[in-house]
């Protein structure tokens, strides 16, 4: 009877810790897109914290088989420690109950519903549970990935209907006219940017937030496009080979803009060549009558021919250059052509994504003229190079998924200010092999204009505080801090000397690094 009794809590203790360590591990599926392979190399990069945290589990075992039932209650104890080590934290894009995810959870549930069960009924073996509780436990972050395997089936064809009703939907409305746009980096600001300019003109659809994937393209297409849209603006994001064309297949682009091609993803990519291959997987997608817009500047873009027509847009060169720029902390001033332009927005880079906007605006029919006073009133996209505060405290917003052009351009609009400048930053990410290189420049980079330097997570950021420390930095002018508001903090307690305070936010890590 004592052995019943105590077996129960030992059942609930597992099944609360291994809903925590579930609930934390789908989170990390939903952020690496459900990609199992970007999981698997999440979690290898990840062993140390989850052992640290779960390593505790391999002392139920011992403890049961030596004790007998009454190592029950220990064994209980273990499991609401590990459940305490797991308890979910506050996270900066917190997990969506998708259908996918509920889906995901109903079968987890039902899988641990008969592991337990089992262990109830067949009360002569529940040493033997106690071990199967212990290795599922610890195997938790590759059951997420056992499940997934098991739910792939349903996936695919749900998948597959909700893909065929957008290409149904898509065929219904031959005369809408489809832009695609992507890039390594710039590919949201253009997209915000030039549905605001045709918007003038267009009843226009363009894909919301980040829904830049095969299915946030079929959603944005099923839920949001009507009849009346004349044209629909659409970002295409990649992380491997094929990406951009299993988009295409879908929306039939008969205009293509490639904002930039750079390192970045090359975690999954492989190569700069492979990311250069995905990238004009939209141009080879247009039809005949088809027009590439391309980034004139871009090394990786200038020397590729294209089958269609091609128009160019730069800071350097290009159909639509941008010439005699004027940066300042009040905006930025900019002539393409004969035409003068004014921009509340900074930065030379959000110069470059104007000209691809208006490159598209004026070839669809708007004359430059018109354009001039949208130009004027464009708003920052957020978390890229967004002005923030006023007075003695402006902050830079420059948060969204670094890359080392990017870093590079917010670095030159914080040195065009005037003031104390901080950097706040973790670092760059999902570089592969030249992660260490381009932190490194970074770090260059920043001891040429920063008064101090605030670095998030020392392991993260060892390159860039070893470029800043190269570069003859003072050690005294750096920081680091464990997390973002451990940081912000810390720029805080920083004596400005009476100098306007002007920090940078550059990149803010996602919650699965």
């Amino acid at each position: 009877m004592i052995r019943d009794i105590l077996f129960f809590p030992l059942a609930a203790a597992f099944l609360l810790a291994m809903s925590f360590l579930i609930i934390r591990y789908i989170h990390i599926f939903q952020l690496n897109s459900y990609k199992p392979q970007v999981q698997k190399k999440w979690v290898a990069d990840n062993i140390p914290e989850f052992l640290l945290k779960t390593v505790w589990i391999f002392g139920t075992v011992p403890v049961i088989l030596k004790l007998g039932d009454w190592g029950a209650a220990i064994g209980t104890a273990i499991y609401v420690l590990v459940a305490l080590l797991n308890l979910p934290k506050k996270a900066k894009k917190p997990l969506v109950f998708t259908n996918r995810v509920k889906r995901l959870l109903v079968t987890q549930g039902i899988i641990l519903a008969v592991i337990i069960a089992l262990s109830i009924i067949m009360t002569d073996s529940r040493r033997f549970f106690t071990m199967v509780f212990a290795i599922v436990s610890i195997c938790a972050p590759y059951f997420i990935l056992f499940i997934n395997w098991i739910n792939s089936p349903m996936e695919k064809a749900i998948n597959n209907r909700y893909i065929k009703d957008a290409k149904r939907i898509r065929s219904q409305m031959p005369e809408l006219k489809v832009i695609g746009i992507t890039g390594s980096y710039g590919k949201t600001s253009v997209k915000v940017f030039l549905g605001k300019l045709l918007s003038a003109r267009y009843n226009v659809l363009v894909t919301p937030e980040s829904y830049n994937t095969t299915l946030g393209v079929v959603r944005t297409l099923r839920e949001k496009l009507r009849a009346t849209h004349n044209v629909f603006v659409c970002e295409m994001g990649a992380r491997n080979i094929g990406d951009i064309k299993e988009i295409c297949d879908i929306v039939k682009p008969d205009y293509g803009v490639i904002t930039s091609i750079g390192p970045q993803h090359l975690e999954s990519f492989k190569s700069i060549e492979n990311v250069v291959k995905t990238k004009f997987e939209l141009v080879d997608s247009l039809g005949e009558d088809g027009v590439a817009f391309l980034n004139a500047d871009n090394e990786y873009i200038s020397g590729v021919s294209v089958p269609v027509k091609r128009v160019e847009f730069g800071t350097e060169k290009g159909d639509y250059r941008a010439m005699d720029i004027r940066v300042s902390e009040r905006g930025s001033e900019f002539k393409i052509g004969d035409t003068q332009f004014k921009t509340k927005l900074i930065g030379r880079h959000n110069v470059l994504n104007i000209a691809a906007a208006v490159a598209v605006a004026n070839t669809m029919g708007i004359p430059m003229e018109e354009l001039v006073p949208l130009v004027y009133r464009l708003e920052s996209v957020p978390h890229r190079l967004q002005l923030l505060g006023s007075g003695n405290r402006l902050v830079i917003d420059d948060a969204y998924n670094s890359n080392p052009e990017g870093a590079k351009a917010a670095l030159e609009v914080l040195s065009a200010f005037d003031g104390f400048k901080l950097l706040v930053t973790p670092g760059m990410v999902e570089l592969g092999t030249k992660q260490f290189e381009c932190n490194y420049n970074f770090g260059v980079q920043a001891s040429q204009v920063c008064d101090h330097v605030i670095l998030i997570g020392e392991r993260q950021t060892e390159p860039v505080y070893r470029g800043l420390i190269d570069s003859g930095y003072k050690k005294e002018c750096i920081t680091i801090s464990k997390s973002l508001n451990d940081g912000l903090a810390a720029a805080e307690r920083i004596d400005t000397g009476g100098k306007v305070r002007i920090m940078l936010l550059e990149n803010d890590l996602p919650d699965n690094y």
